[in-house]
């Protein structure tokens, strides 16, 4: 995975959690909800990494709980 993007994808959602890819489609939609609903625009099918990483591992990254 390359970390270095801004944006993560349904696929690469799916793969890191061990979900289908329909309800990583549905996390990214939930998601995106909240970002919205803050004042963030938002791209449908895709997410930020930072927060998607946020919300799932809490504060810390990944490389920190790694």
């Amino acid at each position: 995975m390359n970390n270095n993007k801004l944006f993560i994808k349904a696929d690469e959602i799916a793969a890191e959690l061990g979900i289908s890819k329909p309800y990583a489609y549905k996390l990214i939609r939930k998601l995106n909800e909240e970002l919205s609903a803050k004042g963030f625009i938002t791209i449908s099918g895709r997410v930020s990494r930072k927060y998607f990483e946020e919300k799932i591992y809490g504060e810390t990254t990944r490389k920190e709980v790694g």
